[in-house]
């Protein structure tokens, strides 16, 4: 009886973590682009190469998972050094989102975003270059 007992409730106490590590597993980035704007949720002017008079880039993701409700990070890399890390939420099992980075002239070279996990797994990346 004791063992019944004791069995149900490692059950109970491990649920809750069981469900947080499938749903955290389960978010995967489906499309990730670098692009000039995003109209009508939908990357405009998409490349791995712009000019340093661009002004803005924008991250376009497109996540879906098992999970409607999660938090997710474009963190900005230039020349490997983060420059920019925005927290954006994930409300449905297919969502797109984005962020965008002011490029000042001078910020010629390479470029990187991650997408990451609130627990910092990296679910996706993209590399881009800005030249002179």
């Amino acid at each position: 009886m004791r063992a019944k007992i004791f069995l149900g409730l490692s059950i109970i106490f491990f649920l809750p973590v069981i469900a947080l590590a499938q749903g955290s597993a389960g978010l995967t980035v489906d499309d990730i682009r670098i692009c000039t704007s995003v109209e009508d949720r939908q990357p405009i002017g998409a490349d791995t190469s712009f000019d340093s008079d661009v002004g803005r880039l924008f991250c376009f993701t497109k996540l879906s998972g098992d999970q409607e409700n999660s938090t997710i990070y474009h963190v900005w890399y230039f020349n490997d050094k983060e420059v920019s890390r925005i927290e954006l939420s994930v409300r449905a099992k297919t969502w797109r989102t984005w962020s965008n980075k002011n490029i000042l002239n001078t910020w010629t070279g390479n470029w990187r975003v991650d997408v990451l996990t609130s627990e910092g797994n990296v679910l996706g990346s993209m590399e881009f270059t800005v030249r002179e």
